[in-house]
């Protein structure tokens, strides 16, 4: 009797529980990316550089000056 249920025990824990594990441990998916806009942060940019630009010509316009 001991053998049998030994036998039973075995197959069980080979052939059952692995099915029932890859279920838990899967994971889901990734989320899909989100889209970024640039629009905002674009015109800050350019305007950043404008300012930039034009602040360093002055600069060169007042030391060519003295």
């Amino acid at each position: 009797m001991k053998k049998i249920l030994l036998t039973i025990a075995i197959t069980f824990t080979l052939l059952v529980l692995p099915g029932l594990i890859k279920d838990v441990a899967a994971q889901p998916p990734p989320p899909p990316p989100q889209d970024i806009p640039i629009d905002g942060g674009l015109f800050f940019l350019i305007a950043a550089g404008a300012t930039y630009g034009a602040r360093k010509l002055y600069k060169q316009q007042k030391e060519e000056k003295k």
